[in-house]
């Protein structure tokens, strides 16, 4: 019996906005890898894309590349590409790239986190020499968490006590992410769940701080990292 594997039609992202600049981005980040690379594998539309540029380059010029995937969505994608993978306790990436769902236009600071995998997200940048951000112009924000929400993995049975934690760094709202074609909230691939959360000011030290509270894994705040955004 054939093993049934993911179909790209099952793996590809539903609708894909601003898909010709993302297309651009994904061909410049993917001209960047070299034979041999061990490249950081980030998700979203964007990083999708960039996963088909890259194995497109495999399959012409015969390139060796291992991708460190940060979701399972982005691992089956690999596994459809025929990207061999390894987790990053194996190995550690040269550089790798990723998508944001905010974008400071001031400083680069990233909200990350929409697709709940923003603990890898962050284990990739902090161990990559640089890592490229794919976005598009509508990504690029005056003023970072206004429209769209701090993601907070957090520790399950913690979600009452890191509430009320969060409100003496200024939370101003906060709701547990509900799952859209299941009952309940939506559990990461390390079994916790998401908080998304909004403050009165994204101010210098917000991310360590909600980092410290007890039962918080991540925060999809990413300040002071070596990025290069593209777009």
């Amino acid at each position: 019996m054939e093993w049934m594997n993911s179909s790209m039609q099952e793996i590809e992202p539903n609708k894909i906005s601003n898909q010709e600049q993302k297309e651009k981005v994904a061909k410049e980040v993917a001209s960047k890898a070299k034979d041999g690379d061990i490249i950081g594998f980030g998700s979203g539309s964007t990083s999708y894309l960039a996963a088909k540029e890259i194995a497109k380059r495999m399959e012409e010029e015969g390139l060796k590349i291992t991708a460190i995937p940060t979701s399972f969505e982005i691992k089956a994608l690999c596994q459809e590409l025929k990207i061999p993978t390894v987790s990053i306790l194996e190995a550690k990436p040269d550089w790798a790239f990723d998508g944001a769902d905010e974008v400071s236009k001031t400083d680069n600071i990233l909200i990350k986190g929409r697709g709940a995998a923003l603990f890898k997200e962050k284990l990739n940048m902090v161990n990559s020499g640089i890592t490229y951000i794919l976005v598009d112009d509508s990504k690029f924000v005056d003023k970072l968490n206004e429209k769209f929400p701090i993601p907070i993995e957090v520790y399950p049975e913690a979600i009452s006590s890191v509430k009320e934690a969060l409100l003496d760094l200024g939370l101003t709202e906060c709701t547990l992410r509900k799952a859209e074609k299941k009952d309940g909230p939506v559990f990461t691939e390390n079994n916790n769940v998401i908080l998304d959360a909004k403050f009165v000011d994204v101010y210098e030290t917000l991310e360590e701080d909600i980092k410290s509270i007890t039962g918080v894994i991540e925060s999809g705040l990413f300040m002071d990292y070596p990025v290069e955004v593209l777009h």
